[in-house]
Parts: C-alpha cells; sequence; structure tokens
C-alpha cells in the first residue's frame, strides 16, 4: 500500500503512512505562474493500491484533488481510495431554492470518477454519501477527539444543539465520560440563556465539540454563559478547524482551549485523524 498526499493534507498523509507502515508517494505538485495545478507521479506505483489524502476545500484543492486521481491511475495504479478529510460543500446536499446547484452531489460524482472507494470524515451531513457512485463510508475523528479531552482533564462533553449530540455521544464515551447538549432558552425579547440541558457546569471543565466550527458565534457566546454558570473551564474542539472571517483570536480569547484535528491544518491541529482511517483501511484488507 502506498500513502499519496495532496499539498492541504501533508500532515495527515505523513502520520496514516507512519500508522500503515507504508512508502509515501514521490509526487510534484506545483502551480504555474497563472496558478494552474500541476501534478506528476514521479514514482512507479504501477499495480499497487493507493490511499490518496486530500481535502477538497477550498476550490483550488478540489481541482488539485481531481489530478492526483488521473495522475495515478495513469501511472497504473490497482486500486485508488480516496480520503477526503475535510469534503468541501458538503452542506449544499439539496436544492433549497429553484435553480440552485446540488454541489455536494456534483463534487461526489467527479470524485467518484477517479477511484475505487472513498472515505469521509464527519462529513456534515452523511447522506450525501449516497451521491457517491462508488463505495463510499464516513468515518469519525469523535473517538480521537474525546480521549485528547479526557487527558486534557474534561469533565464533561457537550454539543452545541440537540441536533450534533450524537457526535458529542461518541466522544464522551471513548474518553468514559459523560455527555449532553446545550439549551437555548429565551428569558425575554433581548436575552438568550445557554447552558446544559441536565447538567450542573460549576467547578467543571466542560469541552465543546462539533463537527465544524467557522464563524464560532455561537460557542464563543455559549462558552461566556458557561463560565458565568461557574464552569472552571471551557474548552472547544472539532474535527474540521475552518475559522471563517479571522475568528480563530475570538475564539482562543474565549476559551480556555481551541483543539481541532489534521484535517484541515491549522494551528489548533492537535489531534490527528490517522488513527479512524488507517482502522477503516485495515478492516478492508482484513
Amino acid at each position: 500500500m502506498i500513502v499519496a498526499g495532496g499539498s492541504a493534507s501533508q500532515s495527515l498523509a505523513g502520520e496514516l503512512a507512519k500508522l500503515l507502515h507504508a512508502k509515501r508517494a514521490d509526487i510534484d505538485i506545483r502551480r504555474f505562474p497563472d496558478q494552474e495545478c500541476y501534478v506528476k507521479v514521479r514514482d512507479n506505483i504501477k499495480g499497487q493500491e493507493v490511499v490518496l489524502v486530500q481535502s477538497s476545500y477550498p476550490d483550488h484543492n478540489a481541482i488539485e484533488l481531481f489530478l492526483l486521481q488521473d495522475a495515478l491511475r495513469n501511472s497504473g495504479a490497482k486500486t485508488i481510495t480516496t480520503v477526503a478529510p475535510y469534503f468541501g460543500y458538503a452542506r449544499q446536499d439539496k436544492s433549497f431554492t429553484e435553480g440552485e446547484a446540488v454541489s455536494a452531489r456534483l463534487m461526489a460524482r467527479h470524485i467518484s470518477m477517479g477511484c475505487d472507494r472513498v472515505f469521509t470524515i464527519d462529513i456534515h451531513k452523511v447522506s450525501v454519501l449516497e451521491a457517491f457512485t462508488v463505495q463510499a463510508e464516513n468515518l469519525s475523528a469523535m473517538p480521537e477527539i474525546g480521549r485528547f479531552l479526557a487527558a486534557r482533564k474534561a469533565d464533561v462533553i457537550v454539543s452545541p444543539d440537540k441536533g450534533s449530540v450524537d457526535r458529542a455521544g461518541i466522544a464522551a464515551r471513548a474518553a468514559g465520560l459523560k455527555w449532553d447538549f446545550l439549551e437555548k432558552k429565551r428569558l425575554d425579547g433581548s436575552t438568550v440563556e445557554i447552558k446544559p440541558k441536565s447538567m450542573d457546569v460549576k467547578g467543571r471543565t466542560v469541552a465543546i465539540v462539533d463537527d465544524i466550527i467557522a464563524t464560532g458565534r455561537t460557542v464563543i457566546t455559549a462558552a461566556g454563559q458557561l463560565k458565568a454558570q461557574g464552569a472552571a473551564r471551557v474548552l472547544a474542539a472539532c474535527t474540521h478547524g475552518l475559522y471563517t472571517g479571522g475568528s480563530l483570536p475570538k475564539l482562543e480569547a474565549a476559551f480556555d482551549g481551541v483543539y481541532s484535528t489534521d484535517t484541515l491544518e491549522s494551528p489548533t491541529s492537535a489531534v490527528s485523524a490517522a488513527g479512524c482511517i488507517a482502522m477503516a483501511l485495515g478492516n478492508l484488507s482484513g
């Protein structure tokens, strides 16, 4: 087995290769002066099973992903397993108004054209997997996040809302911790209270977990209220740290620690998603 890492996922590809005791493919990836992407596989991979690791976000990384798939196929790879650590456009899984492109479906179909199977990690909407035309499976980095938070002395794990409580449960069970979800309660026309549905946070270290942190507005508000309710510390952890609009400094000011995985490489990438990928690949070969 050979691991090929795109420019968006070099760190994760390296960790995965270590876990699998696999060779890293030597690939030349560069940009022309007009920013078009050039990809060339330098190794002899003919007849090899290749695992390609490349997030499809932002747009230029999606184009690189398609070129990597094509280069690997043209170089004689026996099979190509595409790992899209962060699957861009997963939130647009249907037309909400007439005339809209269904971007998740389009991306899934194009990725399927260049490989034999696909793995995503904590994809925002699992229903998107139905759009792939090859075998597709969603993996979760939540167990790794849960164990990481336990090592940071978290007492309880909460999700930002009821809809994502299952993720909090996966992380908490792996860590041996209790979990809950945050509930909003309007006190008057201008005041909203955010607190765990059924747990008292006084004196506890509370970790808020989610699949994606983008602007962070909701969790920043929640962190302030949890501290006002007596929480000793409040941590934030996610699989995909997007941090749009320059939100990371605001998050770091609001929390006692901000953590993410290496599905998107950033200063907060303290947890590797390589373990869940290696396990899934092991199940395939086993």
